[in-house]
């Protein structure tokens, strides 16, 4: 997420939580929450330290990785979700059923159960 321009609140994590700074990218919370509903990806909108927005705006989201682990997800699937999610930020419009498809693909490499 941060080699594509999000920042990460307290520049890392160290638990399976992370809250994510939104500006840099031009979305608040809200709209990146609906995006995201939209392809598959699950997150929050969250308040960040000093939010200039709406507490139900907000300028970010909270990331949580026990849904990934728990399939068994790799780094490279990890690497096309934060593509997936810039890609969201970004050019929803025009990438929302590629991205859709994507996440698609990698649910079923890894399904809950067989």
């Amino acid at each position: 997420l941060l080699a594509r321009g999000f920042d990460l609140v307290s520049g890392g994590t160290d638990n399976h939580l992370m809250l994510v700074d939104l500006r840099p990218v031009h979305i608040t919370g809200k709209e990146m929450e609906h995006r995201l509903d939209e392809v598959y990806i699950t997150v929050n909108k969250n308040a960040i330290p000093n939010d200039p927005e709406k507490p139900m705006v907000t300028s970010g989201i909270r990331v949580g990785t026990p849904a990934v682990t728990t399939r068994g997800l790799q780094t490279e699937d990890m690497e096309k979700i934060a593509e997936f999610m810039y890609l969201t930020a970004t050019q929803f419009e025009t990438k929302a059923d590629e991205i859709r498809a994507g996440v698609s693909e990698i649910c079923a490499k890894y399904p809950l159960y067989e």
